[in-house]
């Protein structure tokens, strides 16, 4: 074949992939709209109660925190992380908890894994609730083998003598009228 014919075939099928291409463009301009799943409410409750591993974690002002010092509430204690995005979505029901519950015997506990105040504070400056109960740095990952979490986030309910009671493995939706019920119960 002349050279010539193969530029001649090889202009039209350009010209028609660009035809089809920018005829289709409306595709190319709508960003893919992966659907986001519902956050789950369900807590798994434990056959039998075990003690929480007690911890002595530093806050964003490094101020120390131990388990001992919330001895008598309920503990919602929440092992997250900036870049996980069910971390992200369920963040904001637990500070309606915080409080809503500010005045009972209960508290949210959220334990970093890994980052740095420097990650961990924009990322909070970004969310429509700021949130006011302790967020911890776990950076060694010490405390979540201790607690053998498999993934984040992970949440346990502690109860008021110090044992875990529940656990969450994924996100929640933790403002549900369900764990809300479970939570006063065990206030």
């Amino acid at each position: 074949m002349p050279l010539s014919k193969k530029r001649n075939n090889f202009a039209v099928i350009f010209f028609l992939l660009l035809f089809l291409l920018l005829s289709n463009s409306h595709l190319m301009a709508a960003p893919l709209q992966i659907p986001v799943p519902e956050l789950s409410y369900d807590l798994t409750k434990l056959k039998t109660p075990i003690p929480a591993p007690a911890f002595e974690l530093p806050d964003m002002d490094n101020e120390i925190h131990t388990l001992d010092q919330y001895k008598g509430k309920v503990i919602m204690l929440n092992f997250w992380a900036t870049w996980c995005p069910p971390c992200r979505r369920e963040m904001p029901s637990m500070q309606v908890l915080s409080q809503e519950f500010k005045d009972r015997p209960f508290t949210v506990i959220a334990i970093n894994e890994w980052e740095s105040e420097e990650i961990v504070f924009p990322f909070l400056g970004q969310l429509d609730l700021f949130p006011t109960f302790p967020i911890l740095f776990d950076k060694s990952g010490d405390l979540s083998k201790k607690y053998k979490v498999m993934g984040l986030p992970t949440t346990f309910i502690i109860n008021k003598q110090g044992e875990i009671v529940y656990r969450a493995i994924g996100g929640r939706d933790f403002n549900h009228p369900e764990v809300r019920k479970i939570l006063l119960q065990l206030m």
